[in-house]
């Protein structure tokens, strides 16, 4: 009896203790060199065991809010990225089709490889994003969620070389002219698509269904690209229009 009350207690710690910092990462609070208090000042501060901050760390490490360094510490958002000076110095050389493009060869790999290694953990974690990504009004938080569940992806698979080309095309995508984009390309309509793709595609993760997800990525990619493309000849098409007004 003991043991199922100290269970229940665990899963009800696990939840406040997420909660909470949760609220700590979004609220601006901690200071600027973005760094959280360490598990034993957290338990204290929050009067739970170091086990259940343990396990908030590490969902929200999964959802992109968090990054830890052995002997630094935690701190808030994505860990400082080698690919970051390249991508800064070609995104304003791509285009859009480049980059689908890239995206079409590296992530469907990576889909397939997170199949084959994809733990029964790492699955559900891949749920919650894709829960959240889809039941968020608010079109920045479906970002930060949808990204996350594709950083999750590619560093499941495991695969270091092929992390680094998905990284260099993530952060060319992080750019604020690339997020407009998408955020236009978001609609009800097409959210709900996105979501039902998300959740086949970790089906097929979860069944280690190494081809099926492979397709099931590339569908999905294949869907992002044809809605941008929508956009960009949508607003170029409103460009011409007002151009030619004026002639």
């Amino acid at each position: 009896m003991s043991d199922a009350k100290n269970t229940i207690q665990d899963g009800e710690n696990s939840s406040f203790v997420l909660r909470q910092l949760r609220f700590l990462v979004t609220s601006g609070e901690v200071d600027s060199t973005g760094k959280l208090p360490t598990e034993r000042e957290l338990s204290e501060t929050l009067g739970v065991g170091r086990r259940a901050v343990r396990r908030a760390l590490e969902a929200l490490e999964a959802e992109g809010l968090v990054w830890r360094k052995q002997g630094k510490g935690t701190f808030i958002g994505q860990p400082p990225d080698p690919t970051g000076a390249l991508a800064a110095a070609i995104a304003g050389q791509t285009r859009a089709s480049e980059v689908a493009e890239a995206r079409l060869y590296i992530e469907p790999a990576l889909a397939g490889l997170c199949a084959a290694r994809a733990k029964p953990d790492d699955v559900r974690r891949m749920r919650v994003l894709a829960e959240r990504t889809h039941q968020t009004a608010d079109r920045d938080a479906a970002e930060l969620w949808d990204g996350a569940l594709h950083r999750m992806i590619a560093r499941t698979a495991g695969n270091r070389v092929l992390l680094t080309a998905f990284s260099l095309v993530d952060e060319i995508r992080s750019s604020d002219a690339w997020r407009a984009l998408r955020e236009k390309a978001r609609s009800p309509g097409s959210n709900d698509l996105y979501f039902r793709q998300h959740m086949h595609l970790i089906d097929c993760i979860e069944r280690g269904d190494v081809v099926g997800a492979e397709e099931a990525m590339r569908a999905h990619l294949n869907t992002l690209s044809a809605r941008m493309k929508h956009v960009i000849d949508d607003a170029q098409g409103a460009a011409d229009g007002i151009g030619g007004a004026h002639d």
